[in-house]
């Protein structure tokens, strides 16, 4: 990045949710088979792919024009939500080492803040298997107006905290989240998950978050 004077760690993490903090992925992916099933639409696969980081009523536009189904982008995203959210109340899918790498940020009194572009109804039962302030910022895909990858999301995040995004280091695993993140200023550690992501001028790779340095993530980034 050139700036040489900067600090040799992040001045806070921002996380998204869906594929780094948790693999819920599979969830929405077996939600949206039924709902095509439910309305005598059809679904693929890689249609599912398609829509892996992206904001929840651009999904229900997607999927309303690809499964041929007539319900409304409001109402498929409130039967998505539904379905997950059930999921997610019998068991949580934490990623490989988030738990520990989140254990350890708030140990060393890092700021996390939470940029998903699920909904907040959603985030809820998740966030409350952690302590309480785990995340002292949440940003949700119903809070902002232009969702991921625009970088409204971020920029949010970061100047909730009284941060400039350049002081942040953002954890995604979506080309979708990856992008939002990157045009916002921020570092982007990715790992990824169920896509593949291209490589940018902010991102460094890893494989997953167990026994992550993050000093190190954010030393690439020069």
């Amino acid at each position: 990045m050139g700036e040489r004077n900067r600090p040799a760690a992040p001045a806070a993490v921002l996380w998204d949710m869906d594929g780094t903090l948790v693999d819920t992925e599979p969830y929405w992916i077996d939600v949206e088979f039924e709902i095509a099933e439910r309305h005598g639409g059809t679904w693929s696969k890689q249609h599912a792919l398609n829509l892996v980081g992206n904001d929840l009523l651009e999904s229900g536009r997607y999927i309303r024009e690809h499964m041929g189904i007539d319900r409304s982008p409001e109402q498929i995203v409130e039967e998505l939500l539904d379905g997950v959210v059930d999921r997610v109340r019998q068991a949580v899918p934490w990623q490989p080492g988030a738990l520990e790498l989140l254990t350890s940020l708030r140990e060393s009194g890092v700021p996390c803040a939470l940029v998903t572009m699920s909904y907040e109804r959603f985030v809820a039962p998740i966030l409350g298997h952690l302590p309480a302030e785990t995340f002292r910022v949440i940003v949700t895909g119903d809070t902002v107006e232009l969702g991921k990858p625009h970088p409204e999301p971020y920029l949010t995040a970061a100047a909730a905290l009284g941060l400039r995004p350049e002081q942040c280091l953002a954890i995604e695993d979506s080309n979708t989240g990856a992008k939002s993140a990157e045009a916002a200023g921020c570092t982007v550690l990715v790992v990824e998950n169920h896509v593949p992501v291209l490589d940018g001028p902010r991102r460094v790779f890893r494989d997953t978050l167990v026994d992550v340095d993050l000093a190190a993530v954010w030393g690439e980034d020069r």
